[in-house]
């Protein structure tokens, strides 16, 4: 964890931005596969951890705003406990390892909100996402599930969002550190990117690469010679030569900040030239994205600018014609890079998302649009110091999607769906990297990842 004044500034810095009442953080519990005993891998909640840096299970917090007092709720360890999970420090050593010096037993939660509740105080929670917390809501405040996330407190949410937005020197070191493991993990899928190989040889291998390294994979790794399916995670598939690659993963490190790095990768090492004509299209509009980073834009005007690159690109390979403004204006360039240019990084791997995707990456002056692909931006408002981002757009070629639209004749103006049979089979391209807004501009983080197609090539066949 960091230092105790790192965590009392967090919280005495959100005592400035909710005007009275009680905060109520609620963290996470053990999760069973199959019986209790039997757990997932734990991983506390993330706005818990930011504010009170504890990560174990069964514990809540209390911020007091008008008397300006920390509490953490929770239970010691019994001798049942420290058999079969070994020993642990007492709630109020590892309270104090974090700045606070008031603990009390979890059964003294439910008459601390109740007084403050018979008070008329407001009790301010944010938005539930695990059906244990839902529960744990109804019992405390005797709020249905149903009512649980809508009657969270915005002030709150947007309190936090606008903390955690802002990385701090250490809090970018800590992504760093993830970035390290994840650029070891890359290193070795492209070694092992090999006809006759399994996706899932490669997918097992980083995967441990990440655990090695003292922390764990911030998401399902995305392994896939299908990169057409954006979010597929099955590795079944036995590489062949001439297949793209798609590898979208990164490593948490060990306080649980999160990379996330794509590379599209040829089996074999070789791009085929239809191959390497589209990559280097997802390149230059990615390249392209992250030279304009700087504070005070808008991403979604980024987002729309890589967009122009990409729509270029397929109208100079003959898929795309027509007025390329009009067509990005009407959202025909969505049939080849139909999500978002990327999103906030932290300790989620979509940070914060939990709270609300309008709260974290739009605002007054960013709405979200309705038209597809555009819609999907996860980040739209202008850039400030300190945020970290992704920057992945892609090339898909999406058959179910082609067929949709060419049998509504939709945006026959701009695409040339007669060429687009050569490509049915193609697959996806997609190239990520994780950026920090800085003052002067950007900094793209952690040590560069091959990701020009000569060195890619080069990097496949050692």
């Amino acid at each position: 964890m960091f230092k105790a004044k790192t965590y009392a500034k967090r919280r005495d810095l959100l005592k400035k931005h909710v005007s009275s009442g009680l905060i109520l953080f609620l963290g996470n519990e053990e999760s069973p596969m199959n019986y209790p005993a039997n757990t997932y891998h734990f991983r506390q909640d993330s706005s818990f951890l930011y504010f009170f840096g504890l990560d174990t299970p069964g514990l809540a917090a209390v911020i007091d705003v008008d008397e300006k007092k920390d509490i953490v709720f929770g239970n010691d360890i019994d001798i049942e406990d420290i058999i079969w999970m070994g020993y642990l420090p007492t709630l109020k050593d590892r309270a104090e390892q974090v700045g606070i010096n008031q603990t009390a037993s979890q059964n003294d939660l439910p008459g601390t909100l109740q007084e403050a509740v018979d008070k008329g105080r407001p009790i301010h929670y944010l938005p539930p996402y695990r059906p244990e917390t839902f529960i744990k809501i109804e019992k405390l405040l005797g709020l249905k599930p149903d009512e649980a996330k809508a009657k969270s407190s915005v002030a709150l949410i947007k309190a936090v969002v606008a903390q955690r937005s802002l990385k701090s020197e250490e809090e970018v070191s800590e992504i760093e550190t993830a970035l390290k493991t994840t650029y070891k993990m890359y290193l070795t899928a492209m070694h092992m990117a090999q006809p006759g190989v399994y996706e899932k040889d490669i997918a097992g291998r980083i995967d441990g690469l990440a655990i090695a390294d003292g922390g764990a994979t911030a998401f399902p790794t995305i392994l896939t010679r299908n990169g057409q399916i954006l979010h597929n995670h099955a590795h079944h598939n036995l590489l062949k030569r001439g297949d793209l690659l798609v590898v979208d993963a990164g490593a948490e490190s060990p306080l649980h900040y999160a990379a996330d790095i794509t590379r599209t990768i040829p089996v074999g090492g070789k791009f085929s030239a239809k191959q390497k004509d589209v990559y280097e299209i997802v390149l230059a509009a990615q390249e392209t994205a992250i030279k304009t980073i700087k504070p005070g834009l808008k991403y979604r005007d980024i987002h729309l600018q890589t967009a122009r690159v990409i729509a270029s690109g397929m109208k100079s390979l003959g898929l795309m014609k027509g007025d390329i403004e009009e067509a990005i204006l009407q959202g025909a360039h969505a049939l080849f890079f139909p999500h978002g240019l990327g999103h906030m990084l932290g300790l989620d791997v979509h940070d914060m998302e939990n709270l609300g995707e309008n709260y974290v990456g739009y605002d007054d002056t960013a709405q979200r649009s309705k038209q597809f692909g555009l819609a999907y931006l996860r980040l739209a408002k202008d850039l400030k110091p300190g945020y970290v981002l992704t920057v992945e757009p892609g090339i898909y070629f999406i058959p179910a999607l082609i067929d949709k639209w060419q049998k509504e004749g939709k945006f026959k103006d701009f695409i040339a769906y007669d060429k687009l049979e050569k490509y049915r089979d193609f697959g996806g391209i997609r190239i990520e990297d994780d950026v920090l807004v800085a003052k002067d501009g950007h900094r793209v983080l952690g040590k560069p990842i091959p990701k020009k197609p000569a060195k890619i090539e080069e990097t496949v066949r050692i």
